[in-house]
């Protein structure tokens, strides 16, 4: 690896943590530069996975003051999440590549559509509740849907934060900062999970993780402090125009 190589790959870290802190997709940035400087698939999808876990720590701190009062939610959602990635690591080794390059695009074109509707559907959900009480409680529907984001996120992750944005837009009613809170964390969760997987089974290239690492760090703070100020229609559209061009980049490799 050159000294130009390696300052690419860490600027790309530094991209695509910012953009995982506030909307996710930052594997969108990382592993085509990864596969265009020569990296086998496999090789690059795993040091990728490994070297935005940082990034989405230091991008969960960032958010720590909406996290306030969440403790009980972010648990009750994490071991799903973590199980999930675990699963979705496993799958990565264990089934062809053709089998999720088909299911990936509608996924995230999913995403992109509970993100558009999901205040239209909050609102009818609520006007249809006797009692006027928001929903914040975790039940099994959610968990199941978390773990299925999580299996999909241990698998690839590419905009993996979208689809977690969508479900917890449409299950739990809250402030979308405080989702995008949660969604960060839960990302770390499974990235770390599946990252610890690869860490022993798969081909890891550790000075692309560092590089990375190092990078993501740098981008999950200063998508914190980007990400804490946009209004809530500001980003929500940030949201739906990164989930678009996630598509768009699926659908076309």
């Amino acid at each position: 690896m050159t000294l130009g190589e390696a300052a690419i790959i860490a600027f790309a870290g530094v991209w695509a943590g910012m953009i995982n802190t506030i909307v996710g997709s930052g594997t969108l940035v990382t592993f085509p530069v990864l596969l265009a400087l020569g990296f086998p698939p496999l090789t690059a999808n795993v040091s990728n996975g490994l070297g935005l876990v940082p990034g989405s720590v230091t991008g969960a701190i960032g958010y720590r003051r909406e996290l306030r009062g969440l403790t009980g939610r972010v648990l009750r959602l994490a071991v799903p999440t973590a199980l999930g990635g675990l699963a979705g690591a496993l799958l990565l080794f264990a089934l062809p590549s053709g089998v999720f390059d088909a299911v990936v695009p509608v996924l995230v074109a999913l995403a992109v559509v509970l993100v558009v509707v999901q205040p239209a559907v909050a609102r009818r959900i609520a006007a249809r509740r006797p009692s006027g009480e928001p929903r914040t409680r975790v039940g099994v529907g959610m968990q199941a849907s978390v773990f299925g984001t999580g299996v999909y996120g241990g698998y690839f992750g590419a905009a993996q934060g979208v689809l977690l944005l969508g479900v917890l837009g449409i299950g739990i009613d809250d402030d979308l900062q405080r989702h995008n809170a949660v969604k960060n964390i839960l990302a770390s969760v499974a990235n770390l999970v599946s990252g610890l997987v690869f860490a022993l089974v798969a081909p890891v290239s550790w000075p692309v993780v560092g590089l990375i690492a190092g990078g993501s760090i740098v981008g999950g703070v200063l998508g914190a402090l980007i990400g804490r100020r946009l209004p809530p229609i500001v980003l929500r559209g940030v949201i739906v125009v990164v989930g678009l061009a996630a598509l768009v980049q699926l659908l076309l490799r």
